[in-house]
């Protein structure tokens, strides 16, 4: 074996160690970011829902909580979801799976009005 391919050779196995660390370490980043479950809130208070629009990713699920002395709802326009009607610290969760825009308002008090974008 000539010098330069002894040289080579043991470069080899370093080289080989240093990929399947880093392969191994990415394939475990990739995996534990795909089981995170992505949740935002939405705040009923003074007959406002707060953000008025919340933008997420596809999977999110969206939690409005009741912070008004009064019940409210929560109602998408195109029929999507519908919540109860919610008392002073009660929730109302969904979970968006298609990306899209979705208005909603209170049925109780049709001038309340939010949006969630899903992307």
């Amino acid at each position: 074996m000539t010098r330069k391919n002894a040289w080579i050779a043991g470069l080899a196995t370093p080289v080989m160690i240093a990929m399947l660390l880093l392969f191994a370490g990415s394939s475990r980043v990739t995996a534990s970011a795909q089981s995170a479950v992505a949740e935002a809130a939405v705040k009923i208070d003074n007959f406002v829902f707060g953000p008025q629009t919340l933008t997420v990713p596809v999977g999110t699920t969206v939690t409005w909580t009741n912070s008004d002395d009064i019940p409210h709802t929560t109602v998408s326009t195109d029929g999507v979801f519908k919540s109860k009607v919610m008392d002073t610290n009660e929730k109302f969760s969904y979970t968006f799976t298609k990306p899209g825009t979705y208005s909603y308002f209170c049925s109780v008090h049709p001038k309340m009005t939010g949006k969630v974008v899903v992307q």
